[in-house]
C-alpha cells in the first residue's frame, strides 16, 4: 500500500468524528492518531485558563441535534452530517414558525448543494447549516428544533510528540484537529502529519529533535505558545504549519512573517523543483496558525507548504470538501513528499568544504571517466559544480541553488565525495 493510500485510509477513519476546539471529538481523534504514533501525549488545559490575551473557553459536548418539519420529517440531522449544527450551539428544544427558524439557518446561495461550515465559539447562539436547495424547499408551518448540547467547565485538549535527535535544536511541526467532516481543510493536516512523525521516528538518525503538535486552530496554538514560548524561542530553528495538504490540484507556499528563515528558503527550493508552477503567497494572505507562531514577540521560523491553500478552492469550509472529489491518495502523497523533502533538506543542510587545493583528481578515485571524450565532462558536471562551490562558506542548499539542482540530487554526490575524503561537512560556515 502506498503512503498516500495509508494516509487516505487514516483520514477516512477520522471522517465522522465531530471535532471542535474542545471536546471528546479531539480526544477521539488523538487516540486514533496514536495507532500511527504511539508516543503522542495528550495535554489538558482547564477552561478559564488565561493564555496571553485569551481565555480557554468552556468545553462543548453534543449529543444530538435536528429539526422536525410539519410532516414529521427530520432535517438538518447532526447524526447524518455533523456540519449541520453550528459549532458551539447552545441547547434549545422548542417549536417555532418557519420565519423564526430562518433566522437560525445558514446556507450558500452560490453553492446550492453545499452545507456550509459555521461556528460561534465566543458568542452564545444556536443554529443549523443547510444546503440552499433544501432551504428553498421548506414550507410554511411549524418546526420543532432540538439541540442537545452542553457548555461546561472542562478543558482544551492537544497532542504533543517529541522525538529526540542528536541536537537539542528542534524542528517544530504543527497541525490542527478542530474541524468536523472536511477533508483538505482538516483531515489532510493531521493525517499527513501523523505519517510524517512516523517517518521521522523510523529514520536511523536525526540531526535535529522534533516537536510535533496536534492542536485546535488559533486558541490551541495560543494556548501552546503561552505554556512553551521560552523553550520554543530558544530551541526551534525551523518548522512548518501543516494544513490543506491533500488535494492534487496545486502546490502552495505561505511565508513566515520574516520571509527569510531557513523554513522559507527550503520550502521555496523544494516546491520549485517539485512543481515549478507552485503558487507563492505573501504574509498578507495568512489565515491559519502561522499568525500565532510568527506574531510579533513570538517570531518562530514557521512557514507553510500546502497543496491548494485554504480559501482558494470552491469547496473550502463546506461539505463538498470531501475524501472523494477533493482529497485523494495521490494528493496526500504529494503533500507528504513535499514536506518530507523539506525536512530532509534541513537535516542534510551543511557547509561543505573541499579538502584539496585545485580540482581534485577524480579519475584515480573512480569518480571521473578515465577516457576523455566530448561528453565525459557533462557526465560529472553536477559533481564538479558542487565541488567548485564547496569552499566552506556556502550551505548545501545555497550550492543547490547555484547549481540549479534539487538539493536531493546532491545527497548521493556528497556521500561519495565524503567517502573519498574529498569533502568535509561543517554545521557552520568554515572557510579556508
Amino acid at each position: 500500500m502506498t503512503v498516500g493510500n495509508k494516509i487516505h485510509l487514516l483520514a477516512t477513519r477520522l471522517w465522522n468524528i465531530n471535532r471542535s476546539i474542545t471536546g471528546d471529538g479531539v480526544r477521539q481523534t488523538l487516540e486514533i492518531l496514536k495507532e500511527v504514533i504511539p508516543d503522542l501525549q495528550n495535554h489538558e488545559v482547564a477552561s478559564g485558563t488565561r493564555v496571553f490575551d485569551w481565555v480557554v473557553p468552556r468545553e462543548w459536548r453534543v449529543r444530538d441535534a435536528y429539526i422536525v418539519d410539519q410532516s414529521g420529517k427530520k432535517i438538518c440531522d447532526f447524526k447524518t452530517n455533523n456540519l449541520h449544527l453550528v459549532g458551539y450551539s447552545t441547547p434549545v428544544h422548542r417549536k417555532m414558525t418557519l420565519d423564526e427558524l430562518q433566522g437560525h439557518l445558514y446556507s450558500l446561495p452560490d453553492q446550492p448543494f453545499a452545507i456550509p461550515y459555521i461556528t460561534s465559539y465566543y458568542k452564545e447562539r444556536w443554529g443549523f447549516c443547510i444546503s440552499q436547495i433544501e432551504r428553498d424547499s421548506l414550507e410554511v408551518g411549524e418546526y420543532e428544533v432540538f439541540v442537545d448540547t452542553d457548555l461546561f467547565e472542562g478543558s482544551l485538549t492537544y497532542g504533543e510528540l517529541f522525538i529526540a535527535g542528536e541536537s537539542d535544536k528542534e524542528i517544530f511541526i504543527s497541525t490542527y484537529v478542530c474541524h468536523p467532516s472536511m477533508a483538505n481543510n482538516e483531515l489532510s493536516g493531521p493525517a499527513v502529519t501523523a505519517h510524517i512523525a512516523d517517518w521521522i521516528g523510523s529514520r536511523d538518525k536525526n540531526k535535529y529533535s522534533y516537536r510535533i503538535v496536534f492542536i485546535p486552530e488559533t486558541i490551541g496554538s495560543i494556548t501552546y505558545l503561552s505554556k512553551n514560548l521560552s523553550h520554543l524561542k530558544s530551541h526551534v530553528i525551523a518548522g512548518f504549519n501543516v494544513t490543506c495538504i491533500g488535494d492534487d490540484r496545486d502546490y502552495s507556499y505561505l511565508p513566515s512573517r520574516d520571509g527569510m528563515t531557513i523554513s522559507d528558503v527550503v520550502a521555496k527550493h523544494c516546491l520549485k523543483h517539485i512543481c515549478p508552477t507552485f503558487k507563492s503567497y505573501s504574509w498578507t494572505d495568512r489565515g491559519s496558525d502561522e499568525r500565532q507562531y510568527c506574531a510579533p514577540g513570538v517570531d518562530l521560523p514557521i512557514a507553510s507548504i500546502m497543496r491548494t491553500k485554504y480559501g482558494k478552492y470552491d469547496e473550502y469550509h463546506t461539505s463538498l470538501d470531501d475524501l472523494v472529489n477533493v482529497v485523494t491518495p495521490v494528493g496526500l502523497e504529494g503533500g507528504f513528499t513535499a514536506l518530507t523533502r523539506a525536512i530532509e533538506a534541513i537535516e542534510k543542510n551543511s557547509f561543505p568544504r573541499v579538502t584539496v587545493l585545485g580540482e581534485p583528481q577524480l579519475g584515480k578515485r573512480g569518480l571521473y571517466p578515465t577516457l576523455s571524450t566530448k561528453t565525459s565532462g557533462t557526465d560529472v558536471r553536477l559533481m564538479m559544480d558542487l565541488i567548485t562551490w564547496s569552499d566552506g562558506t556556502k550551505s548545501l542548499l545555497e550550492i543547490a541553488e547555484a547549481c540549479n539542482s534539487p538539493i536531493w540530487d546532491l545527497y548521493p554526490i556528497i556521500e561519495r565525495l565524503t567517502e573519498h575524503k574529498l569533502i568535509e561537512l561543517f554545521d557552520q560556515p568554515t572557510p579556508f
